[in-house]
C-alpha cells in the first residue's frame, strides 16, 4: 500500500539517497511513501498502452517519456541532496526540456505526469500528488481509473491552478491539451 511510513522527522533526498534497493518509495513533503506491492497486471498493461502510444507520438520530437521507476525531485532548491523533499515516480512522466534529466533522473517538473489509480494510491494521487504536481507547474495531469473506467485530464491555466481539460467515459479516442495529436484509445486502455 502507498501510505506514509511514520517516521520522527520529515526525511529528504540525501535520505532516500541511503534506503535499500529493491524497494520503491516516493517522498512528498518530507513524508516517505511505500510504493509497494508492486502494480497490478492491469496498471501495467495500461502503462504498456500508454508507452506504445507515447513512444510513437514523441519519435523524433525533442520530448522524451520515462515510466516509473523513474525517479523525480522537485523543490524550490536544487543545490544540496538535503533540501529535496519531494521525490516521486509518476506512472509516466513526459519532458521537454532535456536539462532537466540527469543520470539520477529528473530534477525538475515534468510537462506531463500521469498516474493509474489504485484503491491504495487513489487518495494519495487526487490531492498531495496533484497539490505538488501543481506547485511545481506540471503544465497536464492525467489520472486513470481502471475501475471507473475514466480519464481525468488536468492543465495549468495562467494562474497556475488545475483545471480539468476533460473527462473521458466514453468509447473512442481521446487526446491531451499539451500534445493535441496524440490520440489514444479509451477502448484499448480499458480492455479486459
Amino acid at each position: 500500500m502507498a501510505l506514509p511510513i511514520h517516521k520522527s522527522r520529515k526525511v529528504n533526498y540525501a535520505d532516500y539517497l541511503t534506503w535499500p534497493d529493491g524497494e520503491r518509495w516516493e517522498i512528498i513533503d518530507g513524508m516517505p511513501y511505500n510504493m509497494s506491492p508492486a502494480p497490478s497486471r492491469r496498471h501495467q498493461k495500461i502503462i504498456s498502452i500508454l508507452s506504445t502510444s507515447f513512444g510513437n507520438f514523441l519519435a523524433g520530437k525533442p520530448c522524451e517519456f520515462y515510466v516509473a521507476p523513474f525517479d523525480v525531485r522537485l523543490s524550490d532548491d536544487y543545490s544540496q541532496d538535503e533540501l529535496i523533499e519531494n521525490v516521486v515516480q509518476p506512472d509516466l512522466s513526459v519532458f521537454c526540456d532535456q536539462s532537466k534529466l540527469d543520470d539520477k533522473g529528473a530534477i525538475g517538473a515534468p510537462d506531463m505526469a500521469i498516474e493509474i489509480l489504485s484503491p491504495s494510491t487513489f487518495k494519495k494521487d487526487m490531492s498531495e500528488k496533484m497539490l505538488l504536481y501543481q506547485k511545481f507547474k506540471v503544465k497536464e495531469y492525467w489520472t486513470i481509473d481502471p475501475e471507473a473506467k475514466d480519464v481525468r485530464v488536468f492543465a495549468l491555466d495562467e494562474a497556475g491552478r488545475f483545471h480539468l481539460f476533460a473527462l473521458v467515459q466514453t468509447e473512442g479516442q481521446f487526446s491531451g491539451k499539451l500534445f493535441p495529436d496524440l490520440k489514444v484509445s479509451l477502448e484499448e486502455l480499458f480492455e479486459e
